[in-house]
């Protein structure tokens, strides 16, 4: 199955929010966006996550992006780019 890029961030932030047991208010909090930014990007309403968008992401979940990427979305099978 391929998804977007953005859809893949979506996919691994829903992911990781359920493992992590955080709340998507939490997970801005602690990556320093703002509630609304992270939002637009779950329900993919923005057209690009930046690189810099997915590093505080990251950070917020206090993992590394290598970490965060490292998930089957990102395969290029996977993603329509």
């Amino acid at each position: 199955m391929e998804n977007s890029v953005n859809r893949a961030v979506a996919l691994r932030i829903a992911e990781l929010l359920e493992q992590k047991q955080i709340t998507k208010y939490r997970l801005a909090m602690n990556s320093g966006i703002t509630h609304s930014t992270l939002k637009n990007i779950m329900h993919e309403t923005i057209k690009d996550s930046l690189l810099s968008t997915v590093i505080l992401i990251a950070g917020g979940f206090d993992m590394t992006v290598s970490e965060f990427l490292d998930s089957p979305l990102f395969d290029e099978a996977n993603l329509n780019i």
